[in-house]
C-alpha cells in the first residue's frame, strides 16, 4: 500500500468572496455592486435598489468583525486565506480617477491580522461584484472602456499591497460569463436579449484586462504570482451517440478555452465551436493593437470542481 503525502509548505485554507461575507455594503464610502441588487442571485432579475431581503448586505459582518473571524481561521489551522477585494469599496462607481482611501485602509487592516496569525493571503480582484454603476451605465464588460477602469483598479491595489501579497487571481470563474453574464460580467442587458456578438466581445475584453493586470503586477513586483480561476464542470454524454459525444467535446472546449488563453497567451483554434459557428470567433472581434494576450501569461491555474445533478 502506497500513500501520497502533500509536500512541505502545502497551503491548506479556505476561500470567500467580499459580496458573500463582508457586509458593510454602504460603509465608509463604498459604492453599490451588482450583488447589492441581486437578493436571490441569478434566480430572479435584479432589483432597482438594495432590499431588506438581500442577506449579502450584512453577510457575516466581516467588515466590522474581521479580527475575530481571522483569529477563528487561525484556530482551524488555515495557512492560506483566499478572499476578494470589493472593487466598489476601492472605486465606488468603478470609473473614478481617485480611489476611496477608507476602502484601501480596510484591506490594510485585514492583511495586518493575517500576518499576525501567519496566514498567507490570496486575493481575487473581481469575484462576481462589478460596481453597479459600470453595469448600468456601460453594460458591464461589453464596453471596452472597462479594460481601462479595471487596469486603474488593479494598479491601485497592486501598488498598495503588492509587497505584502504574493498570490493573486484576476477574475473568479471567468468562464462562467457564458452562463451568467450579469453576475460574471456585469452585463445589464438581460440574458435572453444579449447577442452572441456582444457576449463574446465582453469575453475578449475580460481576457485582455486579465492579461493587462498580470503585466501591471509584474511591473510593480516581479515576484507576484498571478493566476486565473475557472469553473471546471465535468460533462458526460447522455448516450453513446456520436452527436452526443461531439456535443460534450464542444461544451468542454467552451470551458478549456479560457484557461488556454490565460496560460498559452493565444486563442485556441477551437475557441469555442459555438463562437466559430456564429462568426463570433476572436478573429472577428473588434481588436486593437496591443490586445495580444500573450503579453500577460499566468503562473498558476485554480480550478473549482462543481458536481451538479438533478434532484
Amino acid at each position: 500500500m502506497t500513500s501520497t503525502l502533500f509536500p512541505e509548505g502545502f497551503l491548506w485554507g479556505g476561500a470567500v468572496a467580499a459580496n458573500q461575507y463582508e457586509g458593510g455594503y454602504d460603509a465608509d464610502g463604498k459604492g453599490l455592486s451588482i450583488q447589492d441588487v441581486m437578493p436571490r442571485g441569478i434566480l430572479n432579475p435584479p432589483t432597482e435598489e438594495p432590499t431588506p431581503d438581500n442577506l449579502k448586505l450584512l453577510g457575516i459582518d466581516f467588515y466590522h468583525r474581521y479580527a475575530e473571524d481571522i483569529a477563528l481561521f487561525a484556530e482551524m489551522g488555515w495557512k492560506v486565506f483566499r478572499f476578494s477585494i470589493a472593487w466598489s469599496r476601492i472605486f465606488p462607481n468603478g470609473d473614478e480617477e481617485t480611489p476611496n482611501e477608507a476602502g484601501l485602509a480596510f484591506y490594510d487592516r485585514v492583511l495586518d491580522e493575517l500576518e499576525k496569525h501567519g496566514i498567507e493571503p490570496l486575493i481575487t480582484l473581481s469575484h462576481y461584484e462589478t460596481p453597479l454603476h459600470l453595469a448600468k451605465v456601460y453594460d458591464g464588460w461589453t464596453d471596452r472602456r472597462l479594460i481601462g477602469f479595471y487596469e486603474r483598479y488593479a494598479r491601485t491595489v497592486f501598488e498598495r499591497y503588492g509587497k505584502r501579497v504574493k498570490y493573486w487571481l484576476t477574475f473568479n470563474e471567468i468562464n462562467s460569463i457564458l452562463h451568467v453574464p450579469l453576475m460574471s460580467g456585469g452585463i445589464w442587458t438581460p440574458k435572453d436579449q444579449l447577442t452572441q456578438a456582444d457576449l463574446y466581445q465582453a469575453i475578449h475584453h475580460e481576457l485582455v484586462a486579465s492579461a493587462s493586470a498580470t503585466k501591471i503586477a509584474h511591473e510593480i513586483n516581479p515576484d507576484i504570482q498571478v493566476g486565473c480561476m475557472v469553473i471546471a464542470m465535468p460533462i458526460y454524454p447522455l448516450t453513446p451517440d456520436p452527436k452526443d459525444i461531439l456535443a460534450v467535446m464542444e461544451a468542454d472546449h467552451d470551458n478549456l478555452a479560457f484557461s488556454d488563453v490565460h496560460v498559452r497567451g493565444v486563442y485556441p483554434g477551437l475557441l469555442p465551436a459555438q463562437a466559430a459557428r456564429c462568426r463570433h470567433h476572436p478573429r472577428h472581434h473588434r481588436r486593437r493593437s496591443g490586445d495580444a494576450e500573450e503579453h500577460g501569461r499566468f503562473r498558476f491555474v485554480q480550478l473549482l470542481h462543481e458536481h451538479l445533478r438533478d434532484r
